[in-house]
């Protein structure tokens, strides 16, 4: 029985990266000697097990055979026989395919340590195309690793998995997970770009992928298409280390024109409410968690207006942050800002611009929370003209705020 240490804690030692977590395998062992040992059976489709003290995992080193479509059509066979590279030839890129013995030998059977050095993401063999999650993990590994460079023969890979329709057995929930991890590595771009690239894009999220070839208004660097103007968007929120929400926000907040007809392009009036729909749909395929979820659908709708800030009379305004509920949720308001703010600095030469917007609502919305609305009811003979006085007090607040907006 010999323990290796695999996967990322070794690639992330050689470079030079901190290690969060190890995982090992286990060669020449059975499950019941890995139970007469102290570990605890942890599980479900294979045999992994933690250890006694450091809680770490240990799986058993294991082959896959292919059975049926889908990232769940697999069986699994683990035994005392199989071989360690036997188990590393199951990995999905020869980064992650590299094992450290007990006394710190390094077995690389795949080319993984050349890989890093020429920054390259290679995959192991072919049996990457049986796996569907693997384009999304390579998708994701490019976001983390910005210097780092699709091997050839690995994209042409993903690309014939999304034409012969295996990425459309992928699952909601493991979609969600490897690209809500995406969204959260230093360059979300680069995933975006590369699932665009390969096909996939198309597949797991349509209403996004629609974007690539769809002109800009004219005002906003028509020369950047809107596919292109989201890669910026997402890269900026990513830059500012915003949320998940956020980035996601960022990321959904312009499908509404996919939408427009190509006749009316460059123009996209209206699309704004197209866009809350396709965000609500698109968040809802995905099985998004409600925080993300609904930051996305309330930028998609309400970001034209928050860019229009310096310009809303302060009745629209007020409406405005009635409608995106910031009274009672401030500080999921102030994701919808950070969403517009990563919006208008997605474009060329604008990271720097002064935008004066989110000022402008913040200080409309402690305004608006200044005004007592209990004491207003109170002073109020008829409650049917409850609602209406309150409304018209915080109007009057948010114009003497913001004296510039006239009615």
């Amino acid at each position: 029985m010999r323990t290796y240490v695999v996967g990322g804690a070794v690639r992330d030692r050689l470079l030079g990266l901190p290690v969060q977590d190890r995982d090992h395998v286990v060669v020449g062992a059975s499950p019941e000697a890995m139970l007469a040992r102290g570990f605890k059976p942890v599980g479900r489709d294979f045999p992994v097990f933690l250890h006694p003290e450091t809680h770490e995992e240990y799986a058993l080193a294991r082959t896959e055979r292919k059975t049926a479509p889908g990232y769940k059509g697999f069986v699994f066979h683990a035994s005392p026989e199989v071989t360690l590279e036997e188990d590393l030839a199951r990995r999905d890129l020869t980064i992650n395919a590299i094992a450290q013995d007990e006394d710190g030998t390094l077995v690389d059977p795949f080319g993984g340590r050349a890989d890093l050095s020429a920054r390259r993401l290679r995959h192991v063999g072919p049996a990457f195309a049986e796996d569907p999650v693997r384009v999304l993990r390579v998708a994701r590994f490019a976001a983390r690793f910005a210097d780092f460079q699709v091997a050839e023969e690995t994209l042409a890979l993903m690309r014939a998995m999304a034409d012969n329709g295996e990425v459309d057995h992928l699952v909601p929930e493991r979609v969600w997970q490897e690209f809500s991890r995406g969204l959260m590595e230093a360059r979300p771009s680069r995933m975006v770009a590369l699932l665009h690239e390969c096909g996939a894009l198309a597949r797991v999220l349509p209403e996004l992928d629609r974007l690539f070839g769809v002109p800009q208004p004219a005002e906003h660097h028509p020369e950047v298409d809107t596919g292109a103007h989201v890669l910026r968007v997402i890269d900026q929120a990513a830059a500012r280390h915003f949320p998940l929400p956020v980035r996601l926000a960022a990321l959904l907040h312009d499908l509404g024109k996919g939408a427009t007809p190509p006749g009316e392009w460059p123009h996209h009036h209206g699309h704004e409410a197209a866009g809350a729909a396709l965000a609500e749909a698109a968040c809802e395929r995905l099985r998004a968690p409600a925080d993300c979820r609904e930051l996305a659908v309330l930028a998609a709708r309400e970001h034209g207006l928050v860019h229009d800030a310096a310009r809303l009379r302060p009745a629209t305004t007020v409406k405005l942050l009635e409608r995106a509920d910031a009274l009672r949720r401030p500080e999921r308001f102030g994701q919808l800002l950070e969403a517009c703010e990563c919006d208008f600095r997605g474009r060329p030469g604008w990271e720097d611009r002064p935008w004066p917007a989110g000022e402008i609502l913040r200080r409309a919305l402690a305004a608006m929370q200044a005004v007592d609305a209990g004491a207003i009811a109170a002073a109020c003979a008829d409650p049917a003209q409850i609602p209406q006085r309150i409304h018209e007090a915080r109007v009057a607040a948010v114009r003497h705020a913001s004296p510039s907006c006239g009615d």
